[in-house]
């Protein structure tokens, strides 16, 4: 009788950056009660950059969250829009394209913000700049696939970047929210240029991509 080996199911990279986010959220909001002044070494802010400080926090600033609704939000389309591109692009290229993209959109709110003189001396955390780009590269490779804008609202995904990207901008200036409209847009850049790279490489590959998932010919 032969014995059966089940195989376990590996953990995609995607959910590992979710628990990693979680945790550390955790772990930092445990340190800021201990010292306030510990932020300072792990978010952004353009005026350390440009100094010459904490220029780690390019990096750190990505897995850190203002608050549960900050992380909620940030998770869950992570997790929808993470673990598609990474089915679709690959484990290796999705953590690298992720983390790079991360960082430079963390770069775009640092030098955008001698444009926008209010965000020079205002702290940038979260991992919505690398997810920007992540959907901005589902863009690019499949512009009509239809999704929920807040879970609610159907639309093809071009339209629907156009409406969050700029939307959020128009939200931030009107009702004074502090979202780093700049970090999405340098996000945003990334997935545009990957994307449009893959999709240039893998033409017959996109195509049967948008036919097989969209119904297309």
């Amino acid at each position: 009788m032969k014995r059966l080996r089940l195989r376990q199911k590996e953990i995609s990279f995607t959910n590992k950056l979710i628990i990693l986010n979680i945790i550390l959220f955790v772990i930092l909001q445990v340190l800021f009660i201990i010292n306030a002044e510990s932020l300072d070494y792990v978010a952004l802010k353009p005026s350390n950059i440009f100094q010459g400080k904490m220029i780690w926090t390019l990096f750190t600033s990505m897995f850190m969250h203002a608050n549960l609704a900050h992380l909620f939000v940030n998770m869950v389309s992570l997790f929808f829009v993470g673990n598609f591109v990474e089915r679709l692009i690959g484990k290796k290229r999705l953590a690298i394209f992720y983390l790079l993209s991360g960082i430079i959109a963390g770069l775009f709110f640092v030098f955008l913000s001698l444009v926008f003189q209010a965000e020079f001396d205002v702290y940038a955390v979260g991992a919505s700049g690398a997810i920007f780009a992540l959907a901005a590269l589902l863009m690019i490779l499949i512009p009509r696939l239809p999704v929920l804008v807040f879970f609610i609202l159907p639309m093809p995904l071009w339209a629907a970047m156009m409406v969050l990207l700029f939307g959020l901008w128009i939200v931030s200036i009107f009702a004074g929210l502090p979202i780093g409209n700049s970090a999405h847009f340098g996000g945003f850049v990334c997935g545009v240029l990957f994307g449009t790279y893959l999709r240039m490489k893998y033409k017959q590959k996109v195509k049967i991509l948008n036919t097989y998932i969209l119904g297309r010919r």
